[in-house]
């Protein structure tokens, strides 16, 4: 199984590989990738971040007409099958 930081790496490259910019940011007990999505998508595009974040513990997107679409994986600095929600988010808006 591969340690939490290895799986955040394979994230932000899979998001930089989709052409998106990721930011990662370290919480108490998870590690959070973000990165902002352009406007339009392309439905095979969606299907390619539906892929990324489903190697992810938990993810979000958060769209607003404000600061536009934010998505966001989070991953778990705790043995795998103990990962709790997060108890502060990974966006703030």
């Amino acid at each position: 199984m591969p340690s939490s930081a290895e799986r955040v790496e394979r994230i932000a490259a899979r998001f930089s590989g989709a052409g998106l910019v990721p930011r990662m940011t370290e919480h108490s007990n998870h590690t959070c990738i973000e990165a902002e999505v352009p406007s339009p998508v392309s439905a095979d595009s969606w299907r390619d971040l539906l892929s990324v974040l489903d190697s992810a513990d938990w993810f979000g997107l958060v769209d607003s007409s404000h600061s536009g679409r934010t998505v966001w994986a989070a991953v778990s600095k705790e043995a795998p099958g103990t990962v709790h929600a997060a108890q502060d988010s990974c966006h703030q808006p």
